[in-house]
């Protein structure tokens, strides 16, 4: 498989379902709605002058490989393939987007698995055109020369920016276990600074959504997510450790279309990337349904591929798209090489998932119907029912397994 293969195998059709029944007029709507928002963009001054086309073309990719990205980006983003035309006219006009990102309580693996790939893909391609306006991992300014031009963006584009935040925000000590630049500002007060005039707010990472890492138990930082702090701005979490890359410019790709943010779930994830259980899509699953389980590292069960559930892995309790977008230029994903789904995309899941336990073993429970509930009523249910749900699915898959053998 060569170079382009790579980069085009990472929208694969395997799993993705493309909402298509909202009706003609919706869509017609929809689009005329985009092909305005577009050409509002149109008019506005180029902020960077990268731009899509001559970063394709130092790939090696061509325009029709930019144009099957854009039809297979259409069916994770739930657009019919019409929309292909204004899903490519809008990665064109990424450079339109002023983004300002900042990083707080973090460890920078979002922006490190942005930069570090060593064949990058169309989706990583595009963040390079968007007008990343500060980034103190990126940029050459620091110091008084950085915070002048944080200041300078703020103004500039006041009101028209995407604040994009990394990182968990301490709280304990009133907020002094990080501070940022000469002013001295905490975490917390640089956040609602910058967040006040944005258009809306992206939490990328797991520690910016939920807390991540920082907020385990006993959270000596009291370590909180950009939900917990912000408060009358559109907010959108992109969790994971790391988030993928592809899922960044799918959020960003929309508000270019639309200048909003997309239909959300009940943690505020875009619904287009979360609204897949891990489990479901599992190339695992009909050892699940057979009762075919690694019981230990190393086992036949293990050689063959079985499921990991007994070994720990929290797929039936994540919603994530990894399975289906992959990591590392789509090459693979965790279950994939061989180690359980660990619910990074999770609320709390160092404290919750990250064991090598089932769930079956754990207090935390799946509600009642578990692994057959949609994303919102699943992800309600855990936090308030205490259900038998996975526990029982897998005793009977296991059962089921026995007879059959």
């Amino acid at each position: 498989m060569d170079r382009r293969d790579m980069l085009m195998n990472l929208f694969n059709s395997k799993g993705v379902k493309v909402n298509t029944n909202r009706g003609e007029e919706y869509y017609n709507r929809l689009y005329k709605q985009m092909e305005n928002r577009l050409n509002e963009l149109e008019s506005q001054p180029v902020a960077s002058k990268i731009d899509i086309e001559g970063l394709l073309d130092s790939e090696g990719l061509t325009r029709r490989d930019f144009l099957k990205w854009a039809s297979a980006t259409c069916a994770s983003l739930m657009l019919p393939a019409s929309f292909t035309p204004v899903v490519a006219r809008a990665a064109e006009l990424m450079n339109r987007v002023p983004v300002i990102w900042i990083e707080l309580q973090d460890c920078a693996g979002n922006s490190e698995a942005i930069l570090r790939s060593d064949a990058p893909t169309i989706d990583e391609l595009i963040l390079e055109t968007i007008s990343l306006e500060f980034n103190e991992t990126l940029m050459a300014a620091a110091g008084h020369a950085a915070e002048e031009h944080l200041d300078e963006a703020i103004e500039t584009f006041k009101g028209k920016y995407l604040c994009i935040v990394e990182g968990s925000i301490p709280t304990a000590m009133n907020g002094y276990y990080g501070t940022v630049g000469a002013k001295g500002e905490t975490f917390e007060e640089h956040l609602l600074r910058v967040a006040k005039d944005s258009a809306a707010v992206v939490a990328v990472g797991t520690c910016a959504t939920f807390g991540g890492v920082p907020a385990a138990s006993p959270n000596p930082t009291g370590a909180v997510g950009v939900q917990d702090i912000v408060r009358g701005k559109p907010i959108i979490n992109i969790p994971a450790c790391p988030a993928n890359p592809a899922n960044i410019t799918g959020t960003i790709l929309h508000f270019v279309l639309t200048g909003q943010v997309p239909e959300l779930d009940h943690l505020n994830r875009p619904k287009f990337a979360f609204g897949y259980r891990i489990h479901d899509n599992c190339e695992r699953r009909a050892h699940f349904d057979a009762g075919e389980f690694v019981e230990e590292w190393g086992d036949e069960g293990a050689k063959n591929n079985f499921c990991l559930y007994k070994m720990g892995c929290k797929g039936p309790m994540t919603f994530n798209n990894c399975s289906i977008v992959r990591y590392n230029s789509g090459t693979n994903w965790p279950i994939g090489a061989g180690h359980g789904c660990i619910g990074c995309s999770e609320p709390q899941f160092w404290d919750k998932y990250a064991q090598e336990r089932p769930m079956a073993d754990t207090r935390f429970k799946a509600p009642t119907g578990g692994v057959e509930k949609t994303v919102d009523e699943f992800g309600l249910g855990l936090l308030t029912v205490a259900g038998i749900g996975i526990g029982i699915h897998a005793a009977i898959s296991a059962t089921a397994g026995k007879k059959s053998e």
